[in-house]
Formats: structure tokens, sequence, C-alpha cells
């Protein structure tokens, strides 16, 4: 479960959020609030949660990708490379994104130009960043292409989005990601939409690549199940907040977060008798209808009058975090029960 890379990882974190807020519009609530993660050379962060929890716009956030007009950062504590990380200091982030550190978006279908063909878009990506001419950034696309495993690169080269499968438009995707050598990569659900077998071959061409490079990837899903495949450490996404941290060990073997233990009873299992699958009732609540307190309070089982206040952080141990006023409960008899 846990991969080996995180053994020769850097001690001092590549990244490291100590704190991050940012609202969006008027609304006085902070749509992300505390948000505090950490990825080391070599190391594979999985953030995890329901769809609308946050894990996307935190990411774009640290691109310095979100809309100026409407989103607002209200606190930032952040750096890499050991160096203070501003998200309001365009010029930076202009220099990092692409370069420094390179985003995989969610969408394959529709996040290359359907207007230009795929050599030109890596090729952009090269000179962006690089003192090259226009021959040296597509010898360093094909490059790229073959290194993910695109048949026939040098063909591929001339070819347009749409007569690519969703597969191979991925894997153009990543390609374009990782064509400066970024030191960290943010990959986005980047197997969603698509099957079983390309799948597993993303994933295994995203460690083949950080094995080779030794980049520090930030990987956001709610598949649980890649989580487990991939994971040194993982964050848990609820509402804007991180409520849960750890190792995959520690969050898989010990969840004390009962949106943790509800998303891994979700899960369905391939052994043993066949029972109904548990579930986490209600939805993520909006801005307009968030909670004072503890923000997954609305839809907790063990919810008292004491989660209407701001829980506090529990340590663990060994980087577990819990962020909940009862922890350490032993939620796992209550799981059992």
């Amino acid at each position: 479960m846990v991969s080996k890379l995180v053994q020769n990882a850097s001690s001092a974190p590549l990244l490291d959020v100590r704190r991050l807020s940012l609202g969006f519009g008027d609304s006085q609530t902070d749509l992300l609030k505390g948000v505090r993660y950490s990825v080391g050379r070599g190391e594979t962060l999985c953030i995890v949660g329901e769809s609308g929890c946050g894990k996307s716009v935190s990411s774009l956030a640290i691109m310095g990708l979100l809309p100026k007009g409407a989103a607002h950062i209200t606190e930032a504590d952040i750096s890499f490379l050991d160096e203070p990380y501003d998200l309001d200091d365009t010029v930076a982030l202009r220099r990092h994104r692409g370069a420094d550190i390179a985003m995989i978006f969610q969408e394959p279908m529709s996040s290359l130009n359907p207007a230009f063909k795929i050599g030109d878009q890596i090729a952009e990506a090269v000179t962006a960043h690089n003192d090259v001419t226009d021959a040296q950034a597509r010898e360093r696309a094909i490059e790229m292409l073959d290194r993910v495993g695109i048949p026939s690169p040098k063909a591929r080269m001339n070819e347009y989005p749409h007569q690519l499968s969703g597969g191979m438009r991925q894997r153009v995707m990543i390609a374009m990601a990782l064509a400066n050598d970024p030191k960290l990569l943010i990959a986005d659900e980047p197997t969603t939409a698509l099957d079983v077998t390309i799948q597993s071959q993303i994933l295994d061409l995203i460690r083949t690549l950080q094995a080779e490079t030794g980049m520090g990837t930030i990987m956001i899903t709610h598949d649980l199940g890649v989580v487990a495949e991939i994971a040194d450490k993982v964050a848990v996404m609820y509402a804007g907040t991180i409520v849960e941290s750890g190792s995959a060990e520690a969050i898989f073997n010990d969840p004390q977060h009962p949106y943790t233990i509800g998303l891994i009873s979700s899960m369905p299992k391939l052994s043993g008798p066949r029972e109904r699958l548990s579930t986490v009732p209600g939805t993520v609540p909006t801005v307009q209808t968030m909670p004072a307190g503890c923000r997954f309070s609305t839809r907790c089982p063990f919810a008292q009058d004491i989660c209407n206040e701001t829980p506090p952080q529990r340590d663990f141990g060994a980087g577990h975090e819990v962020l909940c006023h009862f922890a350490p409960l032993d939620l796992r008899l209550e799981r059992s029960a």
C-alpha cells in the first residue's frame, strides 16, 4: 500500500501548505478553511473526499488559476522548495506554473485545445519555460510522447485531440505536464471516465515517471481503491477542511474521523458474504448552508452540542491528525456494531 519512494524523500517538504483559506464572491464564509497538507520529494499525497469538498479548488489556488475577480484568499501560509510561496505574486506563480509545478487537469476530453495539433501544444509548454528553438521544442515533445507510451510519437505529433482516444488524450496531458521535468505534479482525477485497463496503465505510468525523476505527486481522487494502491500519505477533505490526514497505513487501518470511516465503510468488499454497503447520509453543505463549528456535524452520527464549536486538531503521532471534538473514539467498534 505504501510506496517505498517515501523512504528516500527529503525530510523537508517539497510543498508545505500550513494554512490556506479562501472564499468566493461576497460570501463571508470561507469555502476553504484552514487547509493544511504537505508533500515531500518522491512522495505521493492523495487528497480524497466527495465531489464539492474543495479538492480541485485547493489545487487550482496553489497553481494560481482561480479567477481573480471571483476568488479571494483570506489567509495563505505556504512554502515551496523551502521558500515562501506567495499566491498574490502573479509573476512568481507564472514562473513556477508549468515548470516547477505542473498539473494534469480533470477532463482530458476538454483540456486540450481542439484547434491545435497535440505536438504544437506540448512544444508550446516547452518554449514557455526554456530558451530553446522550435525544432528543439518539437524534439522534446516527441520524446515525451514516446516516454508516456504513445506509439509512433512522430506521427502523432500532427494529430488533433479528436483523433485520439480518451486514454491517449490523458497520456498527452501527462506528457505536457511532465515536459519540463516538474518537481511537483498535481493530478486532478487523472483516471476519470477511463476504463479499468487504461486507469491501471495511467497509474503505472505516473509511478514509473515519479521513480525516474523523484518528483512529488498530489493525486486528487474520490476513488479509495486508487488511494490504497499508490498513496504514501492521505488527506481527507470535507467541505473545504482537512478532517483527517496521515500515512496511508494509518488512514486505512486506524481511521479516527467519522467521515473517513464513512468513506472506507462504503467501499465494496471483494471477499466474504455480500452485505449492503454503508452510506454517509446527506450531502456536502453549500457555502450558504455551512454549519458553524464542525462542518461535518450535520451528517455525523456522533454529533452533540459541542460540535457547534470549531473542533480541535488532535495529534495521534507520526503525522496522523484528526479534526474532531471526540477523537480518539473507538469508532471501529461503532462501525462494526
